[in-house]
């Protein structure tokens, strides 16, 4: 996690886009205990103000004009950044969310969302950093780990075998964006993979709390187990 202060979390948005990034400025300052220290259009930019104002948190597109995002996360990190990145993008390539899990994200959000879809994520985060305050050198016990885990979100906590954060984020996405209720059968159409293994992390999203399920009754044969994002 980035430097800890008593102050707002500081954010730098990074968008190509002179609109989008206005409203997601909008979005940010309208959660409470984040300010944001400045806007970025470019990659260049972006190092340039990162260096400057030394923000908590990058909120980080990928398409910019100059250069892709994880190749300015790779060089944040090789000039000793140590700034928090979410990642907002309209990148679903696995590649590219593979890539950014690697490089340490805290989160990956695709566009389009709403304000209140940010406001958890940055309230999520917020917590996490929280818990990671003080002075103490050392955690009290694993107790103390698997909370700061858990706060985390799916990015930080240890799926199931055979389950990775890719298709977790995917699937997520597919879940957030369904019209009311999402079917194991539809989640695998949205997202390209077997029907088996949709129900898998559908099912996975309902044991963490993430998801709630519902039987839809036919006339014949078992009931369609359905999921809504919880």
């Amino acid at each position: 996690m980035s430097r800890v202060t008593g102050a707002a979390i500081r954010v730098l948005i990074v968008d190509d886009d002179f609109m989008v990034a206005r409203v997601h400025t909008g979005f940010v300052e309208k959660v409470e205990g984040f300010e944001v220290v400045g806007v970025a259009h470019t990659a260049a930019d972006a190092l340039t103000q990162v260096a400057g104002t030394q923000p908590d948190l990058v909120l980080l597109d990928m398409y910019l004009p100059d250069r892709f995002g994880l190749d300015v996360l790779g060089e944040l990190r090789q000039a000793g950044s140590d700034c928090d990145v979410i990642v907002i993008t309209a990148a679903r390539e696995l590649d590219a969310v593979r890539g950014a899990i690697q490089r340490g994200v805290v989160d990956y959000v695709l566009k389009p969302f709403g304000f209140q879809d940010l406001r958890e994520r940055l309230e999520r985060y917020a917590a996490q950093r929280q818990l990671l305050r003080g002075d103490a050198d050392r955690v009290d016990g694993q107790a103390e780990i698997d909370r700061v885990l858990a706060r985390a979100g799916s990015g930080s906590t240890v799926l199931p075998k055979g389950l990775s954060p890719e298709t977790v984020a995917v699937v997520a996405d597919a879940l957030r964006t369904a019209d009311g209720t999402l079917s194991a059968t539809e989640a695998a159409e949205a997202v390209g993979i077997s029907r088996v293994s949709a129900r898998r992390y559908l099912e996975y999203f309902v044991s963490t709390g993430r998801a709630e399920v519902t039987l839809r009754y036919g006339s014949t044969g078992r009931p369609e187990r359905r999921y809504r994002r919880a």
